[in-house]
């Protein structure tokens, strides 16, 4: 389960970073701002996984 919580991390780390560097090149704010939130949302998964992971061993 922890790695499907990982996969999905990153897959809204990338998301987010996709959307936010379009969301850039288009000079779009809304959608800038939407990719940065989606990125963090990922980091803060991430951040919560390692922190099981370190309890775990």
């Amino acid at each position: 389960m922890a790695r499907d919580e990982k996969a999905k991390a990153k897959k809204e780390q990338a998301k987010g970073k996709a959307k936010e560097t379009v969301g850039r090149a288009v000079g779009n704010e809304r959608l800038t701002a939407e990719g940065q939130a989606e990125k963090s949302k990922g980091d803060a998964r991430q951040a919560k996984e390692k922190g099981k992971d370190v309890f775990r061993r």
